[in-house]
């Protein structure tokens, strides 16, 4: 358990690094070509290079700095470690890569690109329990404190820099930077749900035998029962759900067409499955209807 925990601790720091990287990639390669002040300590870095060309690495870290003694008061020491790897990591990357140049000036690219590389980073940082420090760290401290999620978070506080960006950009690229955000806010709601194509089947039956044998010996999945009431004819009937990949799905809703064509089937899309079968191994001739392998 003690390895198991270390390791899982080593996976934390390694996404963190990663994320952290992409974060310093997407502003060198979109946002700063493009003028978009995307919210953030990065878009704060932005419009001081447009005014005063400070040194958009030196102006992150100094930044950031204060608001780490800030988070390893109130988000704790675990936090603020993980926070740190990130706070260093961004500007670093910015630092190491500042030369690099896509020619992408057009602004609706870097607001595209720019927000769902910038999301893919955050994104894997939060999943890493971490922060890139800044603002990404007051989203995190609103979104422990007022139950947002982190994508809405977010777009909440970078929407302060953005208001700034429209005085000394101008209108047109402060709403090109508004899209980036919004791009940003949902790519890292994505990437911490883990979104996948699996499928929540309920189905309402009064032939339960049958629905069984079809999920069970035709596409090899379990299922769980629950007895339900028909609130217009006041029949007893089962109601069945279960966890199926995308390819099963379809599979599934052509055999139930063809015959169980008057149950009431729904299908539902799961952001996260976790257990036997999805996430852990698969155990065959189990006695547990309930599990969802």
């Amino acid at each position: 358990m003690k390895r198991q925990s270390r390791y899982m601790r080593v996976w934390e720091y390694v996404q963190i690094m990663f994320g952290a990287t992409l974060v310093g990639l997407s502003y060198n390669m979109f946002l700063l070509p493009s003028k978009l002040a995307a919210g953030g300590v990065s878009g704060v870095s932005t419009l001081l290079f447009e005014v005063f060309r400070w040194n958009p690495a030196l102006v992150q870290i100094s930044i950031n700095l204060p608001l780490f003694f800030i988070g390893l008061l109130v988000l704790g020491k675990d936090f603020s470690s993980k926070t740190l790897v990130g706070t260093i990591f961004v500007p670093l990357t910015i630092w190491l890569t500042q030369g690099m140049d896509l020619h992408i000036k057009e602004p609706m690219l870097g607001a595209i690109y720019g927000g769902i590389v910038l999301g893919v980073g955050l994104g894997i940082v939060y999943r890493g329990g971490g922060s890139t420090g800044g603002t990404a760290m007051i989203a995190q401290l609103l979104k422990k404190y007022t139950g947002l999620s982190s994508g809405f978070s977010q777009l909440l506080v970078d929407g302060i820099v953005v208001t700034a960006s429209a005085f000394i950009f101008n209108l047109e690229l402060a709403l090109f930077a508004m899209i980036s955000i919004y791009v940003t806010s949902k790519v890292i709601d994505f990437v911490q749900l883990q979104t996948s194509p699996t499928k929540l089947v309920l189905i309402i039956t009064e032939n339960e035998a049958k629905i069984q044998h079809i999920i069970r010996e035709e596409i090899d999945r379990g299922l769980t029962k629950v007895k339900s009431l028909g609130g217009y004819t006041n029949r007893e009937r089962t109601m069945i759900f279960c966890v199926v990949e995308q390819s099963e799905a379809v599979y599934l809703k052509k055999v139930l067409q063809e015959q169980e064509p008057t149950s009431f089937v729904v299908f539902l899309n799961a952001s996260e499955i976790l257990g036997r079968g999805f996430t852990k191994e698969k155990v065959f001739g189990s006695e547990i209807e309930s599990d969802q392998h």
